[in-house]
């Protein structure tokens, strides 16, 4: 997308995050699931609450910049939902390029696994989104969670993921010079031979996750092709897959548009909880 339209969504939705209202609300940020200035998570959570669902909602950024307050405008929805809240960071491709940030992933979600009781949430009942990047490291976190050797967090626990205009295939044959898909390989992989293996479509045999998948009907054309290709592949897999697409949304549109609590993105995501519940 080109660069204004990034940088007026990024201004738009650091400004609703700084205009959400927190009272009686159970808030805890900057906190530590590893070393790094950027391994950190914020919490927005119910009061008193306890055993509640985990929803945990990586930013966007195309890997290279964003920051976790771009979701904090969905809080309010979240908790009037009855679920704890997790906006984290992870290392920008400027630290270290993929597959640092997946890495960083396994570790939020092996963290969690361990701590989140403390905010009232349920280890056992994660559910995972993101926009943009952050729908590819949400989708991979999930289909990748058997393969990892960092993160100890079976996948039993995720319960569903419900990425928002993800990027699942990183692959490109050949990239037009100067486009996004060549950027990839110049400055967001730590080796060109990684674009297969950090791409969710390459991961979705045996899948057991429910998942729902979210685009724009104007989104990138890497964007809907990517997930049209692997809803068709998740689709065959025990986990089953949904692909909604949304009706004028661009690819900041399909974020931005979270802000109703009417969206059907809640609705889906509440049928999913209530299907585990």
């Amino acid at each position: 997308m080109p660069f204004p339209a990034a940088e007026r969504y990024a201004c738009t939705v650091m400004d609703w995050s700084r205009q959400v209202p927190l009272d009686g609300l159970h808030v805890q940020r900057d906190v530590s699931y590893g070393p790094h200035r950027l391994q950190r998570y914020d919490v927005i959570a119910p009061a008193q609450v306890r055993d509640a669902p985990v929803v945990v909602v990586w930013h966007g950024g195309g890997w290279t910049n964003g920051y976790r307050q771009y979701n904090h405008f969905m809080a309010p929805i979240l908790t009037r939902m009855g679920c704890v809240m997790i906006s984290p960071s992870y290392r920008l491709v400027d630290q270290a390029r993929l597959p640092a940030a997946f890495t960083d992933s396994m570790d939020l979600l092996a963290h969690l696994a361990s701590h989140v009781h403390a905010y009232g949430g349920d280890a056992q009942a994660m559910f995972l989104s993101g926009h943009s990047a952050g729908g590819h490291l949400a989708a991979l976190a999930t289909l990748r969670g058997p393969d990892s050797r960092r993160g100890e967090t079976p996948q039993g626990r995720i319960r569903a993921c419900l990425p928002i205009s993800g990027i699942m295939d990183l692959q490109h044959p050949a990239p037009p010079a100067g486009s996004l898909e060549e950027r990839v390989y110049t400055r967001v992989l730590e080796r060109p031979e990684l674009d297969a293996v950090l791409s969710p479509i390459c991961w979705a045999a045996g899948n057991r996750v429910p998942f729902s998948l979210w685009v724009g009907e104007h989104d990138s054309e890497r964007v809907r092709r990517s997930n049209t290709r692997l809803h068709e592949l998740l689709a065959l897999q025990p986990g089953g897959s949904e692909l909604h697409v949304m009706p004028g949304r661009d690819h900041f549109e399909t974020h931005l548009s979270l802000r109703d609590p009417q969206h059907p993105w809640y609705t889906r995501l509440a049928r999913c909880i209530g299907e585990y519940r």
